[in-house]
């Protein structure tokens, strides 16, 4: 499997989450975080999938905006939420981390 299929999973994720949000409270933020995350797993993805530059580092990019968003607010509110959204988060950043680093080298 290569990294454009997590990418494309955790586009789906992040944005029907802040869909699933906005639907569920009317939350203006939730959506627009969602699908901007999901947009940039999505272009990554994209541009993985017909090897074209800079894909790798767009998801993983989405996963530190993602990272940087969620965490904290996990460890402040302990709520499922934001302790699945830093789950997704991370494993993102391992996924496309590895992917990177082993592209530098």
């Amino acid at each position: 499997m290569g990294n454009d299929t997590p990418a494309f999973a955790l586009a789906l994720l992040t944005a029907g989450g802040g869909i699933t949000g906005y639907a569920r409270t009317g939350s203006i933020p939730s959506v627009v975080a969602g699908c901007t995350v999901g947009a940039l797993y999505a272009l990554g993805g994209y541009r993985m999938r017909n090897n074209q530059p800079y894909g790798i580092e767009l998801a993983l990019l989405a996963s530190l905006v993602l990272a940087g968003s969620s965490i904290p607010r996990a460890i402040r509110s302990q709520k499922p939420l934001p302790v699945g959204l830093s789950v997704l988060a991370i494993y993102g950043l391992v996924q496309f981390g590895s992917a990177w680093n082993g592209r530098v080298r």
